[in-house]
C-alpha cells in the first residue's frame, strides 16, 4: 500500500461498518466508484476458523480493491485466519483496534487493544507473515478512556510499524469503553484531526489515513491535507451517491455524467442472481435506500425499495420499477 495513490492525491476508502458493508453493499458501492477502497464488515478470527468461510469471505470480483477487516487478539488465530482468507484474493488485510462495542470488548479485541500495543504488534506481525505479501494495515483510535492521546497513539503506531504494516488508519477520536454506546462513541468524543497529522509528521513515509466525522469529499480532501488517505463511513452509506465523485476528486479521472439507468440495470441483474441462488431481495435493496437522499422523490424511493422488497412475490424488477416511478432528478457527482 503506497502513500498517496501514485498521482499525489490521497487514497479514498469506505469504512468497515458492522451490518452494513457486506458483499451486497460493496458491490453496490463499486458501481458508484471504480477506485474507492472498500472494506468488509469486521469478521472475527474465530468465525473464519470455525465458520462457513465461503459465506463469510466470498465476494464478487467486481469489488476489487477490497479489504478484509479481521477482529481478534491472538497472534496464532489471526495468522491462521489470514492464511485462510488469503486464498480468497483480498487486496489488503486490516486489524480492528478501534471498535468499542461491549461484545467486542468481551472478546478482548477492538479498541481495548489500544492499551496493549505490544500485543497488537505481535498480532500484526503474525498477520504480515501469514499474508504472503498482501498488505496488512491497522485501524485504531487516538486512545481509550483516560489514555494520553500522544503516548497511546505513538506506542500503537510504533508497534505497528515494527510489525511491518503497510499503513495505519486512524479514527480521530478516543473511544470510551465504559459509559458510551458504540453509536455515542462515533459522535461524542471530540475529533482531533491535528493529532493524526502529527502522527503522519512523525512517521514520514508510512501511510497514515484519516477517519471520523468526514461527511463530504470536499471536507475529506481539505482535512486530509498531507495525510495519505481519507475514509468515509456513515456518509458514504446513508448518501451513497457521494461516491460518484470519488474517482474525479481523489484519482483525477474525468468527471462524466453518471449513468443511473446503467446502475439500476446492473443492480437488478445482480439482485436476480442473488435471488436465484436462494437469497432474499432485501439483502441487496436495503443498501440502496439512501441513493437519492436529499432530493424530491427520495422518500418515495425509500418506501418502494424497503417495503416493496419484503412483500410476497417481490422480484428484482422492483428496482427498475421504483426508479421509473420516482423519476428522481440526479444531482451531479458532487463533493
Amino acid at each position: 500500500m503506497n502513500a498517496k495513490n501514485g498521482v499525489g492525491s490521497p487514497v479514498f476508502a469506505v469504512a468497515p461498518m458492522i451490518d452494513w458493508t457486506d458483499r451486497h453493499c460493496r458491490f453496490f458501492h463499486r458501481q458508484l466508484s471504480r477506485r474507492a477502497r472498500l472494506f468488509t464488515e469486521m469478521i472475527v478470527d474465530e468465525a473464519i476458523l470455525h465458520g462457513d468461510v465461503e459465506r463469510l469471505l466470498g465476494f464478487d470480483a467486481a469489488e476489487h480493491p477490497v479489504v478484509l477487516q479481521i477482529g481478534g487478539s491472538s497472534p496464532e488465530k489471526l495468522a491462521r485466519a489470514t492464511g485462510i482468507a488469503r486464498g480468497f484474493g483480498y487486496d489488503e488485510f486490516n486489524l480492528n483496534v478501534g471498535c468499542p462495542s461491549d461484545r467486542v470488548q468481551s472478546g478482548t479485541f477492538g479498541a481495548c487493544l489500544m492499551r496493549e500495543p505490544s500485543l497488537v504488534g505481535e498480532c500484526l506481525a503474525a498477520m504480515v507473515e501469514a499474508a504472503g505479501g498482501v498488505p496488512v494495515t491497522v485501524k485504531c483510535r487516538l486512545g481509550v478512556d483516560e489514555q494520553d492521546i500522544e503516548a497511546a497513539l505513538d506506542h500503537l503506531a510504533d508497534a505497528a510499524v515494527a510489525a511491518g504494516v503497510a499503513g495505519i488508519w486512524v479514527h480521530a477520536r478516543k473511544a470510551w469503553l465504559q459509559g458510551l454506546s458504540p453509536k455515542e462513541n462515533r459522535d461524542i468524543p471530540p475529533l482531533d484531526y491535528d493529532r493524526v497529522r502529527r502522527l503522519k509528521g512523525r512517521l514520514g513515509e508510512m501511510f497514515v489515513g484519516l477517519n471520523g466525522g468526514l461527511k463530504t469529499l470536499d471536507q475529506a480532501l481539505a482535512e486530509t491535507g498531507a495525510l495519505d488517505g481519507a475514509m468515509l463511513g456513515r456518509a458514504a452509506y446513508q448518501t451513497p451517491d457521494v461516491l460518484i465523485g470519488v474517482d474525479a476528486a481523489f484519482y483525477r479521472e474525468p468527471r462524466d455524467a453518471f449513468d443511473y439507468e446503467a446502475l439500476i440495470d446492473t443492480m437488478t441483474e445482480y439482485a436476480a442472481r442473488h435471488v436465484a441462488a436462494g437469497g432474499k431481495l432485501n439483502h441487496v435493496t436495503r443498501h440502496m435506500t439512501g441513493l437519492f437522499s436529499g432530493r424530491p422523490g427520495a422518500r418515495r424511493w425509500r418506501q418502494l425499495i424497503s417495503e416493496g422488497s419484503t412483500r410476497p412475490g417481490a422480484t428484482p424488477a422492483l428496482i427498475g420499477e421504483a426508479y421509473r416511478e420516482v423519476q428522481v432528478e440526479p444531482r451531479s457527482a458532487a463533493a
